[in-house]
């Protein structure tokens, strides 16, 4: 996913719910589960932990006032285990949560009415209220500002209506109370919930700067080996193809060995500036993957034999084996297998002088395998100039495409390597978390 596309996306469930009706989002049953705490990890489920607890306090505390303070006789049960259910439920579905609340404290509202005593409160008993303050809590962390703003004022409304529509005789009125607390329960939720949400754009923000920096650090890099390879390697190239065309007019009666070899060299020249010019073009190119890009046609594994060929005219003895249904892969499968083992006999070329060398592909149903086996080197090697990233390099192709790529030495002396890559790989995507 580009920088671009990250930030055309819709910035989550905040933002379709700020684009929903209000009537509509006072009837969702949606989930929305309570987010964990990002730091400390080992302390990431400690508010789901307190709900839990919260919610069985409350729904023994709920038992207990009917019974002990308001001396109600008939079923508590039902008060108790609705109360204790909407605490829950806040933990995963906030608005149903938030009604689930409101009928437990009708219920209970109604089953002290009878029993109110002088100076007992009214409509809410305090373990109700506080109860019912931890939902409007768990609603407003979740819902956007004017959804906070909706249920906390329905619930004043509706516990001043109920306040004033039966008071019992003798009773101390909660609601101004419940307005205050609901009221700050609302400001907490609302401050908490935007506290998070800038905690996440920052992150998302310093996520994009950060991949925006390396992608121009990257392309800064390529340019400078671009102008690095055009500068010194192209230029050598371009003297050794020249030198090799004109050595042979400096030769008097030159033989036509020496001739030929002069000319597999030029040819040779010629073909590694071409490959340079493509590298090239790849890496002055803001998105070399695009098709439209700059690309010279990639070698397939038809080109095998000519690969060999080149090989064994530098002096190695190379044979081939082919098992299975020979068939055309992926441009990408292609590429990859025909680099694996260009780069295979170019280690035996440097490292395993008069070796014999075998290589192996083998057309499976699901997988190409590819095999390079050499046997001991019948000459000491010459010194390597090379970084001795060609295995490095080759690793990495292979697990591009979700493959394999094992090499190591032979029993005898000799050396093998051995890859193993998908018919169809698929491509490897980011996935993001969820905040």
């Amino acid at each position: 996913m580009t920088v671009t596309e990250q930030r055309a996306r819709p910035a989550g469930p905040a933002a379709g719910a700020a684009r929903r009706p209000l009537v509509r989002e006072l009837l969702t049953l949606r989930r929305d589960p309570l987010p964990r705490m990002s730091r400390p990890r080992w302390l990431a489920r400690l508010p789901h932990v307190a709900v839990g607890y919260l919610a069985v306090l409350f729904g023994v505390l709920t038992t207990v006032q009917l019974t002990d303070v308001y001396h109600v006789t008939g079923n508590t049960i039902a008060a108790s285990l609705l109360t204790g259910a909407a605490v829950l439920l806040g933990l995963f579905r906030p608005i149903a949560a938030w009604w689930l609340a409101l009928a437990a404290a009708g219920l209970a509202a109604w089953q002290i009415h009878d029993h109110i005593g002088q100076g007992q409160t009214w409509p809410w008993m305090p373990g109700g209220l506080f109860a019912f303050a931890t939902v409007l809590l768990l609603v407003a962390l979740r819902v956007p500002p004017r959804v906070t703003v909706a249920v906390v004022g329905l619930s004043i409304v509706l516990s001043g209506l109920v306040d004033a529509l039966s008071p019992p005789d003798g009773a101390t009125s909660s609601s101004p109370a419940a307005a205050l607390l609901f009221g700050f329960a609302g400001l907490l939720g609302y401050a908490l919930r935007a506290t998070r949400l800038a905690r996440t754009k920052l992150v998302e923000q310093e996520t994009l700067t950060e991949e925006e920096r390396a992608q121009r650090t990257l392309l800064e890099e390529r340019s400078r080996i671009a102008r690095e390879l055009h500068d010194v390697v192209a230029h050598h190239m371009s003297v050794i193809s020249i030198q090799a065309q004109v050595a042979p007019h400096l030769v008097e009666n030159p033989s036509e060995e020496l001739k030929e070899n002069l000319a597999g060299i030029r040819e040779n020249a010629l073909e590694a500036l071409t490959e340079l010019r493509r590298v090239l073009g790849v890496l002055r190119s803001e998105h070399p993957g695009d098709p439209a890009g700059p690309h010279h046609p990639q070698p397939t594994l038809a080109e095998l034999d000519g690969l060999v060929e080149n090989v064994r005219s530098a002096g190695l003895d190379v044979t081939t084996e082919i098992a299975g249904i020979r068939r055309p892969l992926t441009p990408g499968v292609e590429l990859t297998a025909y680099r694996i083992v260009q780069e295979a006999l170019s280690n035996c070329l440097r490292h395993a002088p008069g070796s014999r060398v075998e290589v192996g592909i083998a057309y499976g149903p699901r997988e190409l395998h590819l095999c390079v086996a050499n046997t001991a080197p019948t000459r000491p090697a010459p010194p390597s100039p090379g970084a001795g990233h060609g295995l490095l390099g080759m690793r990495e192709r292979a697990g591009m495409l979700g493959g394999e790529l094992a090499a190591g030495p032979c029993p005898g002396g000799g050396y093998e390597v051995s890859a193993v890559l998908p018919m169809d790989p698929e491509p490897k995507t980011r996935t993001e978390e969820d905040a």
